[in-house]
C-alpha cells in the first residue's frame, strides 16, 4: 500500500527492488570491525540487558533519499524515542557517556541511483517493546 501510494506521489523513476519486510529494521548502532571480536558483542549484549527504557512510540511520517541511494521511511517529532535509545546504546557501549552526534533513524526500503526528495507520507506508527542485537 505505502509502495503504491509513493509511486503515484512521484516516486516512479525508482527501479531498485523493495528489500523484504523481514529485512526492515531500523539501525540503531553499528557494531562493525571496531567493536573488536566477538566477547565485545556477547559484553555488550550483557550491558543491555541492564539497559531500562519504557516502551515508547515511532512514527515515520515522510520518505525520501539518502544521498547514498538509499530509499527510506523517516521522521522527526515521531522518533525521539529512538534517539534517546540510540544515545543509551553509545553509553551502553563502552560503560561511559559519550557525547551526543547526529543520527538518523530510518527504516530503507530499497537502493536506487536515483534520488527522491523527502515527502510527507500517512504516518507508520509502532510501540517499541524491545530490542534486538
Amino acid at each position: 500500500m505505502l509502495w503504491r501510494g509513493l509511486r503515484r506521489g512521484g516516486c516512479r523513476a525508482l527501479r531498485g527492488r523493495l528489500l523484504r519486510t523481514d529485512q526492515f529494521h531500523v539501525p540503531l548502532f553499528h557494531l562493525d570491525d571496531a567493536a573488536g571480536p566477538s566477547g565485545k558483542v556477547a559484553e555488550l549484549t550483557e550491558r543491555l540487558a541492564f539497559l531500562a527504557m519504557p516502551a515508547f512510540r515511532v512514527a515515520f511520517d515522510r520518505a525520501g533519499s539518502f544521498s547514498n541511494g538509499a530509499f527510506a521511511l523517516r521522521g522527526e517529532a515521531g522518533t525521539i524515542g529512538l534517539e534517546v535509545l540510540h544515545q543509551r546504546l553509545e553509553d551502553a557501549f563502552d560503560g561511559a557517556p559519550r557525547p551526543a552526534h547526529a543520527y538518523a533513524p530510518h527504516v530503507t526500503l530499497l537502493r536506487d541511483r536515483q534520488v527522491v526528495e523527502e515527502q510527507f507520507i500517512e504516518p507508520i506508527e509502532w510501540t517499541v517493546r524491545e530490542i534486538a542485537l
